[in-house]
């Protein structure tokens, strides 16, 4: 099983994602139930805008698009601007919106019979309404989205300090993270077990 993790932080490589360290223990997770994980960090990626698979010359997403074909597991990792999702992450979930006319030899969407879930981080609140945003966004394309299918960190309203720079309520969102990679993978070994037919015509 392959699970794919797009970190939607701002902060190009090499500096520091709190995202990204938060992605890392809910990875580690996938990992102990058995899961291959690749990582993305979109930022570093030309991703041109647009709504189709391939924008053309330079367009990096056919490259993260052949990646989501690949796997069974997806977990879009955002951090909070402004109480909403990254540019970044909206940037992805407009490119994924090509796979709504895409459709595999049983002329089911390709999302169907894959699941996903929403990782956020933010030092201010709005962690419930990013992981709605997304994870809405999911469900359109054709993701089955498990229950509780996601894990954030912050310490409530108002500006404070970063994930990385604080360990409270770090056990919080690891465990919650551990739960949320055991119900991503069993709902993708039932969707193996037991897929989705193609929607009624």
């Amino acid at each position: 099983m392959r699970a794919l993790v797009i970190n939607c932080t701002l902060k190009p490589s090499p500096q520091p994602s709190n995202t990204e360290a938060l992605a890392a223990t809910v990875i580690a997770a996938l990992k102990g139930h058995g899961a291959e994980v690749d990582v993305v960090r979109a930022v570093d990626l030309n991703l041109k805008p647009g709504v189709e698979t391939d924008m053309g010359d330079g367009d990096d997403w056919p490259g993260v698009h052949e990646k989501l074909l690949a796997s069974q597991i997806l977990i879009i990792a955002s951090p909070t601007w402004l109480g909403r999702p990254s540019s970044v992450a909206q940037r992805v979930l407009e490119r994924m919106d090509a796979m709504l006319s895409e459709t595999d030899d049983e002329e089911r969407p390709v999302a169907y019979n894959r699941v996903a879930g929403v990782l956020v981080t933010g030092n201010e609140d709005g962690a419930h309404h990013v992981i709605s945003e997304i994870s809405g966004g999911l469900s359109d394309i054709g993701y089955t989205i498990p229950g509780q299918a996601w894990t954030y960190w912050h310490l409530g309203p108002g500006p404070g300090p970063d994930y990385l720079d604080d360990d409270r309520g770090h056990d919080w969102s690891t465990s919650t993270g551990r739960a949320m990679a055991s119900n991503l993978v069993h709902a993708a070994r039932a969707l193996s077990a037991m897929p989705l037919p193609a929607p009624p015509s």
